[in-house]
């Protein structure tokens, strides 16, 4: 196997380890070719795919299936007209796959209301890049990525896959301690809100964190007791710094309005890399909260002080390329 197929088995890896913990499910083939449907319009007469994760939607009867494209860069080589043109091929074959009838063998459950997105993965596998990514997506026009009405792709890039494997490994930290402070992945799911104007309709069957979720600032994971109480806990990951009072006030809000401060939970958020005051800013947070909850109930004062909030401690993954077999 050459080498840069090893180096393109470092991204698979981690994308398999980190996906399994947000309980998407791998269907179909992976790293195969299939026919392309607009061989003039796109210029090829196949697209690649390197794997198909899905989940269920939370808000929706349907489920949601990531086409993949998995890319293992080194510093160097994650550069604009790198990023472009895999954002324009992924565009392709999101098109083709919805009209696909051998996409939909491969990887589409039979009597599934679905949709499919993309998702292009930019690993860094030699930890050294530092610049700003985003900097790279501005250069492409959302018209070059010739998208039907409906379908997006997203992208996932160093630093977000950074934080991900640090929430994953968090997770796997708590779950596998001496005296576990999360229970096994069967009693746990990723938090989906009852929102005003949309009903969390797969309460127990969307299980995973949706990639909007997974996109945002906040992740919640909630955990049930194993010996079927209804005691729960809770823990928000929470990927900005902590710099000021304000934004734990926000977060301690959305807490709130989520229902998850009550006599039965217990709440942890933790965050990676704060900033160097933020326990001292939190304590205050919850201080200020509860001052601007006067003439309310005291039970939640109660709630709001309970919270813990902790630091989590990074690590960042890699694959030796002689594990991986470069070396015979």
């Amino acid at each position: 196997m050459a080498e840069n197929e090893h180096i393109a088995k470092q991204a698979e890896n981690l994308a398999s380890d980190l996906f399994a913990e947000f309980f998407w499910d791998r269907v179909g083939p992976t790293n195969h070719d299939w026919a392309c449907e607009a061989t003039e319009e796109h210029g090829v007469t196949t697209h690649p795919c390197d794997v198909v994760y899905y989940y269920d939607e939370p808000y929706s009867a349907q489920r949601t299936y990531v086409h993949c494209d998995l890319k293992s860069y080194a510093k160097g080589s994650i550069k604009s007209p790198a990023i472009k043109a895999a954002l324009i091929s992924l565009g392709k074959q999101i098109a083709c796959a919805d009209k696909s009838a051998e996409w939909q063998e491969k990887h589409a459950h039979d009597n599934v209301t679905y949709s499919i997105c993309g998702l292009l993965f930019v690993y860094n596998h030699d930890g050294e890049y530092d610049a700003d990514f985003n900097a790279s997506l501005s250069f492409v026009a959302n018209e070059s990525l010739q998208l039907p009405k409906g379908k997006r792709v997203y992208v996932l890039g160093p630093k977000e896959i950074y934080w991900l494997d640090n929430v994953s490994n968090e997770i796997r930290r708590m779950r596998g301690k001496r005296t576990p402070e999360l229970p096994g992945q069967e009693h746990c799911s990723y938090y989906h809100p009852q929102l005003v104007r949309k009903a969390n309709l797969q309460v127990k069957k969307a299980k995973g964190a949706t990639l909007e979720t997974l996109t945002s600032p906040v992740i919640i994971l909630e955990a049930r007791d194993p010996k079927g109480s209804a005691q729960r806990k809770v823990v928000i990951f929470y990927s900005r710094k902590g710099d000021s009072s304000d934004e734990f006030i926000y977060l301690i809000d959305i807490l709130r309005k989520y229902e998850l401060l009550d006599e039965r939970t217990e709440v942890k958020i933790k965050t990676l890399n704060p900033s160097e005051n933020s326990s001292p800013t939190f304590q205050k947070s919850q201080q200020q909260y509860i001052e601007g909850l006067a003439g309310t109930s005291t039970d939640l004062s109660e709630y709001v002080l309970a919270i813990k909030y902790e630091p989590i401690s990074e690590i960042k993954t890699s694959y030796s390329t002689v594990d991986l077999g470069t070396w015979s």
